[in-house]
């Protein structure tokens, strides 16, 4: 089976908030799927979280390292295509896209095997997962009314992010989380995300040290992204002195970028995405390693149906990864699929278990979108 051609097509039109300083707007392109093309007419899917123009361009520099290179070995194609165009800046948007190519390469090895991608990263250890709600932050009767919608829709566990958490005052941080807490319930695992990733974030180490105490008294999960992050020294601090448990790493790409963070202990839990790091072939690399040195993987997942999809093979093939985020709400998530994601009686998420990544796209939903043909194929 051999590579003969790679397409990109960007998701427009139902992009959901980020809570960004500059936030996104529905038109705004941020999520782009990517389509691996072989000579047997087999088409592999994966997903890039960033602009389908940086994705196009990064492709213009890696179709001819593709065309006629085998589909079958995803993770030696991956590895040639980073040391290629290593010149270019490791880690910005070429990575990202080298991202969805990898995923698409596995979609295709378990097409052509037969198999779902989580065994053929080694072997299945569940076949459902939980997934975590995952929302922006409101004020505090607005989060409670959103919480309770995804309470009686049968969700177990929520992370609530970004929005005024740490930019307004201590006040309003903890009237948030009293609300967040009384409307799941003391059953439910409940994450805060600070998003201190944003350019505008101005708290420091001090601030995040005294909320993790506050956040220790609601049973919170973890805490998530409370400082800049490249503060690796604070990281390392807090996670020794806070009383619930450090998460970050979103925005770090490739196996090399998070080996200083593991090898620190500067995070309790470390969160690479699929759709950046550098695909199912990296993430699988850094979750070994930081499962040796005791620390937990829960991948980022502010992404798409293809993205989620990835994440769940991964979380499938992982012995500590027993939870998958999931961003309520979003079409990209919810509506391109022929078969629609569906939690359990448990509140839990099924993993697929047919071949590649387990799904398929519904052509005329996706068409809402993005330009279909561009991606598939008009004979699709």
């Amino acid at each position: 089976m051999k590579i003969t051609d790679i397409c990109a097509a960007g998701l427009r039109g139902a992009t959901p908030e980020g809570g960004w300083t500059e936030e996104l707007q529905p038109d705004d392109v941020v999520h782009t799927l990517i389509a691996v093309h072989t000579d047997t007419g087999t088409v592999g899917l994966g997903s890039v979280f960033t602009s389908e123009l940086l994705v196009r361009g990064a492709l213009d520099v890696l179709r001819p390292l593709l065309i006629g290179e085998t589909a079958l070995e995803p993770e030696r194609v991956a590895e040639k295509l980073h040391r290629a165009t290593f010149w270019l800046g490791r880690g910005g948007s070429i990575t990202h896209t080298i991202s969805g190519v990898d995923s698409a390469l596995w979609d295709l090895l378990g097409r052509a095997t037969g198999q779902p991608v989580g065994r053929l990263l080694g072997g299945r250890y569940r076949d459902r997962v939980r997934p975590y709600a995952s929302l922006l932050m409101d004020q505090p009767d607005q989060l409670a009314k959103s919480l309770r919608s995804l309470v009686d829709a049968g969700w177990t566990a929520f992370k609530i992010g970004w929005g005024p958490f740490g930019r307004v005052s201590n006040r309003l941080d903890e009237q948030i989380i009293t609300a967040a807490r009384e409307t799941v319930g003391s059953d439910a695992r409940l994450m805060v995300d600070a998003g201190a990733s944003d350019g505008a974030w101005n708290q420091g180490y001090k601030w995040s040290l005294r909320t993790a105490h506050m956040l220790g008294e609601y049973d919170v999960a973890w805490f998530e992204e409370p400082l800049p992050p490249d503060a690796i020294e604070d990281y390392a601090r807090l996670r020794e002195h806070a009383p619930v448990p450090i998460a970050g790493g979103e925005v770090l790409t490739r196996r090399q970028s998070f080996q200083p963070w593991i090898e620190r202990a500067a995070m309790d839990i470390v969160q690479p995405d699929v759709t950046k790091v550098g695909g199912i072939s990296e993430l699988r690399r850094i979750a070994w390693s930081a499962h040796d040195h005791g620390i937990q993987l829960i991948p980022h997942g502010w992404n798409t149906a293809v993205g989620l999809a990835a994440d769940l093979q991964i979380a499938s093939a992982l012995p500590d990864t027993d939870l998958i985020e999931y961003v309520t709400g979003s079409p990209y998530v919810d509506d391109i699929l022929t078969t629609r994601w569906s939690l359990d009686t448990d509140g839990m998420l099924p993993i697929p278990e047919t071949p590649g990544l387990g799904i398929e796209v519904d052509p005329n939903a996706l068409a809402r979108y993005t330009d279909v043909d561009a991606l598939l194929g008009p004979t699709r």
